[in-house]
């Protein structure tokens, strides 16, 4: 039976985590075992779940706690707070209509190790200093189903975990192993170290057409994408192995960087068959058949 708790007003305390706490409070870098994250929707909320992600309280519409939040609740502790209201109420929380009715707080899992996860992939994605958290949830939902294994970030970057990018990934964020390079400036020679080829997305005369043979033949290759604006550093790009661009058309110079991520990933990622295929075979999305 769930823990269920009737909130009829907007100012109740019980509320300050999904109202009034903001993304650095709940970060709480002070008290890192204690930091946590939101998770809007069922779907996110079940791929948080399906990562092993503990969660603390759920605020949700009434009617969803005996509909499409009580399969969310069987596979939680029966005591975790359940705070309930009328829809009314709830729109007072911003974007509220977004989350399909249900909002769960949830621990902030420990950080993975950077060189663990290279020690597997053989294609990954490292994003130095995406701010923008709507880019950065795109390119994981790209990385997820383009053939990405892991995600690489600078510290200056926006978090993974933050609400609009959990629910712009559609909780993919859960599905593709990232972690935070450790050493900002020496992060290509880290690379290099793990046996990784380095492939700067960017626009230069001496930059390779994505569709270079050479970079589909690299056993493992880093796909490296700069903040919006910007682009990736000068530094950065010098010290790359390849410099890529992604061909245009119409006097277009540049894509935004979730839209370049896609076709990056896609083109390196996927077609490099690095995603499994369906069992018992199927057609890919881009209309080859696995078997």
């Amino acid at each position: 039976m769930a823990n269920v708790i009737e909130i009829t007003d907007f100012s109740a305390p019980e509320l300050d985590i999904y109202a009034r706490l903001t993304e650095n409070q709940l970060l709480n870098r002070a008290d890192p075992e204690n930091a946590l994250f939101i998770a809007e929707s069922s779907l996110v909320i079940g791929r948080a779940l399906d990562a092993g992600c503990v969660p603390v309280s759920f605020l949700m519409e009434r009617k969803h706690v005996a509909g499409k939040g009580a399969e969310l609740l069987e596979r939680c502790r029966a005591d975790i707070p359940v705070y309930a209201a009328e829809l009314d109420m709830l729109i007072q929380l911003t974007g509220f209509h977004l989350t399909r009715g249900i909002l769960c707080a949830m621990r902030r899992p420990p950080c993975a190790g950077a060189a663990a996860l290279c020690a597997a992939a053989h294609r990954v994605a490292v994003l130095e200093n995406v701010m923008n958290p709507t880019n950065l949830g795109a390119i994981f939902r790209s990385a997820a189903a383009l053939g990405i294994d892991a995600v690489l970030l600078t510290n200056a970057g926006s978090d993974p975990l933050y609400r609009r990018a959990l629910r712009v990934s559609m909780g993919t964020v859960f599905q593709v192993p990232w972690a935070y390079l450790e050493q900002e400036a020496s992060w290509p020679r880290q690379l290099r170290d793990w046996g990784f080829r380095t492939a700067a997305m960017a626009l230069r005369d001496d930059s390779l057409d994505i569709a270079d043979p050479r970079l589909a033949a690299e056993d493992k290759l880093a796909v490296v994408l700069g903040t919006e604006g910007d682009g990736l550093a000068a530094d950065t790009i010098a010290v790359c192995d390849y410099t890529v661009r992604i061909p245009m058309s119409h006097g277009v110079d540049s894509l935004n960087v979730a839209a370049a991520s896609a076709v990056a990933f896609y083109q390196l990622g996927l077609r490099r068959g690095a995603v499994s295929a369906p069992a018992g075979g199927g057609n890919g999305p881009d209309g080859r058949f696995f078997s």
